[in-house]
């Protein structure tokens, strides 16, 4: 089992750059960080760009793994999107995972650019497209693409072997995981029991026989933060492990507001996993 975390890119650099730092140096395995123009009721910010959090951290790091949990067409083209992931990749000595998903069917990443909203079969249909131009554009490097959503002429990208990690929970999302994804992300039911919410990741884990490796968020759609307590974090780790997870993501702890909690809970969480799972 594989442990990342999520740092939302919501502090200058100046204080970022430590907890990226110290993501490597506690032992997760992989760091992430949101792809929004803006997030929910942090949308006044700060908020900072997801590529140039990763290329900043790419410099400060050396080992742990880099990535965006999730990208999403809502503002992204894969031409565009090819070339920063794969000079992310290159900066980062290969270090750098791309987790994609479909996008909200509404919100600020939507709305600031005044696009028209898509129902779920276009907004599928878009993810789907963006998809295939981006895993494409990596895997051959040279491509011309004529889609609904996209287009792309004699477009050129350094090919890579970069992972993409595709967030999907429906069957044809899974679908797609499962033929153009090197991992497969679920999160589960948005519900206020704990249990209720453990029984739709076990759910979700069995609609996808396939993907060997696959990403459980254990935030923010559970009722409990995952660092809410360091005995929470571990049995949730192991709980994971035993429905078929290889990976699982908590979020840095936050002052206040989303994922509100302690830095102590997550050195004495880490601490503890060491401890039972040493390397």
């Amino acid at each position: 089992m594989r442990v990342g975390v999520v740092i939302l890119p919501d502090r200058p650099w100046a204080q970022a750059r430590r907890l990226w730092e110290k993501a490597e140096a506690v032992g997760f395995h992989h760091a992430w960080t949101y792809d929004h123009l803006g997030w929910r009721d942090l949308v006044d910010g700060p908020w900072y760009d997801a590529i140039a959090t990763l290329t900043a951290a790419a410099g400060v790091t050396e080992r742990i793994r880099l990535g965006t949990m999730v990208a999403s067409p809502n503002f992204r083209h894969p031409v565009h999107f090819a070339r920063e992931i794969s000079t992310l990749h290159d900066i980062s000595g290969g270090r750098a995972m791309i987790g994609v998903g479909a996008g909200g069917l509404a919100g600020f990443d939507n709305d600031v650019l005044g696009q028209p909203h898509l129902d779920r079969r276009q907004r599928f249909e878009r993810f789907a497209e963006f998809v295939e131009l981006l895993h494409r554009l990596l895997r051959e490097g040279r491509v011309t693409f004529d889609g609904t959503y996209y287009r792309a002429v004699d477009a050129r990208c350094e090919v890579s072997e970069l992972p993409l990690v595709i967030a999907a929970e429906g069957p044809r999302g899974i679908k797609l995981a499962q033929k153009y994804g090197d991992a497969w992300v679920a999160g589960g039911d948005v519900t206020e029991d704990v249990e209720e919410w453990w029984a739709s990741v076990e759910r979700l884990s069995a609609r996808n026989p396939v993907s060997t490796t696959r990403f459980l968020i254990l935030d923010p759609r559970s009722a409990t933060y995952s660092l809410s307590s360091a005995e929470y974090f571990v049995d949730a780790v192991e709980r994971a492990e035993r429905l078929g997870f290889t990976d699982v993501l908590t979020h840095w702890p936050r002052e206040s507001s989303w994922f509100t909690g302690s830095e102590a809970v997550l050195d004495e969480a880490m601490a503890e996993l060491r401890r039972r799972r040493p390397e």
